[in-house]
C-alpha cells in the first residue's frame, strides 16, 4: 500500500497535485486534508476524480478529510497549504504568514505520521524546507522542497522549444533559490551530448533573454491566468514518483545544506539529489564556473538571511 496524504488539497497546486499523481496509478491512497470549513469541497473534488478515473479503470483511494488522524500511515506527506502568490508578489513576501502554517503542519506530521517524507511546496519553499525542518525534527533526508525541480523542467523546455529539438536531448539544470537568486547551470549544460557553449555556434540562440524568461516565469503566468498549476503539479508528481518508485534520479530539489556544496551550510537551497524511497539518498557534488558559484553563494546569503528571520519570530 502506498499512500500520499496532501494539505492543502482543495488549494490550485494540492488539488491538481492530487489527480495527476491518481491518474498515474502508481498510489493506493490519497488524503485530501483541508481546513474544516473546505472539506465539502475537497469532496466534490473526489467525486469529479472518481468520474475522470474511471474511464482509465484507476481504483485509487481518494480521502477527504480534516481530521489529522486520516493521514498515519502516509509514505509521504505533501505540504501545499499557505497563502498563494500574486501579481507582482515576490515569494519571501509570504515568507511569515505561510512559516506560521508550515510549521504547524509539521508539527501534526510529527506526530502523526512520524515515519514519513515530508515534501514541501508552499513558498517561499527554500525558507519553508527549513521551517518544516526544525519544527519536524525530522531528519534532514526525510524533509524535501521541490525547490528547483520546476525551474530545471522550464529551462529544459525552453532550449528544446527554441532550437527545435526533442527535450530529451537537453540536459541542464537550475539550483540556488526558487526564486530571484536561481542559477542555471549553463556551463554544465548539454544539447545532444555537446556542450552548450559549442551548440551556440551553430544555432540562434539568446541565452541572456532565455535565462530572464526563466526567472519571470511564474509571473509572467500568474499575470495572464492567475495562478500556475500544471508545470507545478507535474513536477511536484514527477518527484512524489521518483520517490515511491525508489529509482534513484538525480533531481533538484531543496535540501537543507550541511556544507555539501562549496562549504555552504545552516541554509535549504536547489541542489542536485539522489533522490530514493528514504528521501534524498546523497547530495550530488556540482562543477560551477565563477559566475555561478557567486550566484550561488548570493543566493545562499539571502535565503538563510530570510530563514533567520522566520525561524526568529517563530522561535524555532
Amino acid at each position: 500500500m502506498v499512500k500520499v496524504s496532501i494539505l492543502g488539497a482543495t488549494g490550485i497546486i494540492g488539488k491538481n497535485v492530487a489527480f495527476t499523481l491518481a491518474s498515474e496509478d502508481t498510489v493506493d491512497e490519497i488524503v485530501m486534508f483541508s481546513r474544516p470549513e473546505s472539506v465539502e469541497k475537497a469532496k466534490g473534488e473526489t467525486y469529479d476524480m472518481y468520474d475522470a478515473l474511471a474511464a482509465r479503470d484507476i481504483d485509487c483511494k481518494l480521502t477527504p478529510t480534516s481530521d489529522f488522524r486520516q493521514i498515519a500511515g502516509s509514505d509521504i506527506v505533501l505540504i501545499a497549504a499557505g497563502i498563494p502568490r500574486e501579481k507582482g508578489m515576490k515569494r519571501l513576501d509570504l515568507a511569515v504568514p505561510n512559516a506560521r502554517i508550515v510549521s504547524y503542519y509539521s508539527k501534526k506530521i510529527a506526530d502523526f505520521s512520524p515515519d514519513s517524507i515530508i515534501l514541501v511546496v508552499t513558498n517561499p519553499v527554500d525558507v519553508m524546507t527549513t521551517v518544516a525542518l526544525k519544527a519536524s525534527g525530522f531528519k534532514k533526508s526525510k524533509v524535501i522542497g521541490v525547490g528547483n525541480h520546476l525551474d530545471s523542467l522550464r529551462l529544459k523546455n525552453y532550449f528544446s522549444r527554441q532550437i527545435d529539438i526533442n527535450s530529451s536531448e537537453v540536459h541542464t539544470r537550475v539550483i540556488g533559490e526558487h526564486g530571484d537568486h536561481m542559477v542555471p547551470l549553463l556551463s554544465s549544460t548539454t544539447i545532444g551530448g555537446i556542450p552548450l557553449k559549442y551548440f551556440v555556434e551553430y544555432v540562434d540562440l539568446d541565452i541572456t533573454a532565455l535565462v530572464e524568461r526563466l526567472k519571470s516565469a511564474g509571473n509572467t503566468i500568474i499575470s495572464k491566468k492567475g495562478a500556475t498549476e500544471y508545470g507545478p503539479a507535474f513536477a511536484i508528481s514527477n518527484l512524489i514518483s521518483t520517490i515511491i518508485t525508489d529509482t534513484h534520479r538525480v533531481l533538484t530539489v531543496s535540501s537543507y545544506l550541511d556544507g555539501e556544496i562549496e562549504r555552504v551550510e545552516d541554509v535549504s537551497l536547489g541542489v542536485p539529489a539522489v533522490i530514493n524511497k528514504k528521501g534524498i539518498a546523497m547530495i550530488v557534488p556540482i562543477h560551477m564556473n565563477d559566475i555561478e558559484k557567486k550566484e550561488f553563494l548570493e543566493a545562499a546569503k539571502t535565503v538563510r538571511e530570510a530563514t533567520h528571520e522566520v525561524l526568529d519570530i517563530l522561535n524555532l
